[in-house]
């Protein structure tokens, strides 16, 4: 027997018939979900799942068009049960409009999940909500919690750089020179392209329990000219990236976490200053639509900091780089701030409070690198916010954190690194090869560390596209608990993996 659960409808935006009727009514009539459905800020009681209904199956034109329609969700326990569900059986209650203010995405808010269960979440789309038709399903399991432990393991990705990939002949060739210390690498020339990153095969197949984009998950500013600055023109790179097969794939079995860095905000290095476009105001509101970080109703509010419980031995923290932070030409000084006091107090509240065995901090950019040293717009960087990681790193000496580990994305290559403060940090490096780069190595006299206070544990050479693996394992009578870190290249080949044992 399926055991339906009590969910929360939102619906994204009501609409008047008359709004209805301004489509072609061939658009209405055949919506689609070509993006497929993705799930976000999965808890051990809640889930978040999104659809953005289309007008095609595939891209036109660089574009996916959108369309007005309705759909339903519903989640079921034991999900991998559903085929004999009738359709006729579900409830024609809490039907959502997906409509052009909301980009045709709709969002419901999953509550009163059981803790490290499987389900299901089941979709029927239309354009008469009377007579919908099955969509996309996604499968998931619930978090064990803070009360129970769990063998629990999640990728980590940055730098999913679409144009690069696809070889886009509008890159400036010697201004990514300047910038990335190597030549424009060749795009990705497999006979599988059509179906996207091969990198996203190589996930699935590790059965992650979640996924977490650390930023730059699409590129306003590549290639340079033209740009997107528009709404219309940041909307159709976030459709571009997801409608792409593999990605549709993995997220139909694998919950997302997301946090945006400055290509997906607003320009290279970008702060909240200057006239360029997007303004942060269209920046965060593009963030918060496109990606479930919250629940429809507060999504143009929603805080982007958050923590989550993953197990008894694992929390997770994310923290948001773009929306708080000092303007980068401001002198670095105590009030220099990437996070902001608000958030500043937060984290170290959380961090304080928590009990779980192993802390990761996951920011979208580097602590400890090194860096290059012409970049000004991190915690490593000459000039740019280096006040702020020294008395952070004051804060979790003098709290006496243990277990607690730092996770960035950003930088274009792999490696694990180790501050003369004795914290560690891994780097997820660019999750395509296309987007890849050799790295700055400590002593390198062009990096954030010419005098080698740092020690690099591994720094990916040759450099490649790839992710980073990590894996939580409760302790036994035998063993305590355990934490691995593992980077792999865009095939899934292991490149490099560190054990930590639970002090």
């Amino acid at each position: 027997m399926i055991n339906r659960i009590v969910i929360t409808f939102t619906l994204m935006m009501s609409l008047t018939g008359s709004l209805l009727g301004q489509d072609s009514s061939d658009q209405i009539r055949r919506p689609k979900a070509a993006q497929g459905i993705m799930l976000g800020e999965l808890t051990d009681t809640s889930v978040l799942a999104q659809v953005r209904l289309t007008a095609t199956r595939k891209e036109v034109d660089r574009d996916v068009p959108g369309s007005i329609g309705f759909v339903r969700f519903l989640c079921v326990e034991d999900g991998r049960d559903i085929g004999t569900t009738p359709i006729n059986a579900i409830a024609n209650d809490g039907v959502m409009l997906a409509s052009p203010v909301r980009d045709y995405i709709v969002r419901a808010n999953f509550q009163g999940l059981k803790p490290d269960t499987n389900y299901a979440c089941l979709t029927w789309i239309g354009s008469d909500k009377n007579k919908l038709k099955r969509g996309p399903t996604a499968y998931f399991k619930t978090h064990p919690g803070k009360s129970n432990e769990g063998d629990v393991s999640f990728v980590v990705v940055t730098g999913m750089n679409y144009a690069k990939f696809h070889g886009d002949n509008r890159i400036d060739k010697k201004i990514h020179l300047e910038h990335n210390n190597t030549a424009l690498p060749k795009p990705y020339r497999g006979l599988d392209k059509h179906l996207g990153y091969p990198a996203l095969a190589s996930i699935l197949k590790l059965k992650p329990n979640f996924f977490v984009g650390t930023g730059d998950n699409v590129y306003y500013d590549t290639p340079k000219e033209p740009r997107a600055e528009t709404i219309e023109e940041m909307r159709q790179k976030w459709h571009e990236q997801f409608v792409q097969p593999r990605y549709v794939d993995l997220f139909s079995q694998v919950p997302t976490y997301w946090e945006v860095d400055d290509h997906d905000y607003r320009i290279d290095d970008g702060d909240n200053t200057g006239d360029h476009k997007p303004s942060p105001a269209e920046a965060v509101r593009i963030m918060l639509e496109q990606l479930p970080y919250a629940p429809a109703e507060n999504d143009l509010t929603a805080k982007t900091y958050r923590t989550h419980r993953i197990s008894k031995d694992l929390q997770v923290w994310f923290v948001e780089g773009r929306i708080y932070r000092s303007p980068n030409a401001m002198e670095e000084s105590p009030e220099k701030t990437i996070w902001g006091a608000e958030q500043k107090e937060w984290l170290k509240k959380t961090l304080h409070q928590s009990d779980a065995t192993f802390k990761v901090l996951i920011s979208p950019t580097p602590m400890i690198g090194p860096d290059d040293a012409r970049k000004f717009d991190n915690h490593t960087n000459f000039g740019g916010f280096r006040h702020e990681r020294e008395e952070f790193f004051g804060f979790v000496k003098e709290a006496g954190l243990q277990n607690f580990f730092l996770v960035c994305g950003d930088r274009h290559w792999q490696y694990h690194a180790k501050d003369s403060s004795g914290i560690e940090e891994f780097s997820s490096g660019a999750l395509i090869d296309a987007n890849s780069r050799p790295g700055r190595k400590p002593g390198d006299p062009e990096s954030t560390d010419p005098d080698a206070k740092i020690t690099h544990l591994y720094n990916q050479d040759p450099p490649s596209g790839g992710f980073l693996h990590i894996r939580s394992k409760p302790g036994t009578a035998d063993n305590p608990a355990s934490l691995e870190f593992t980077h792999h290249d865009e095939k899934g080949e292991i490149l490099y993996t560190n054990v930590k044992i639970a002090r």
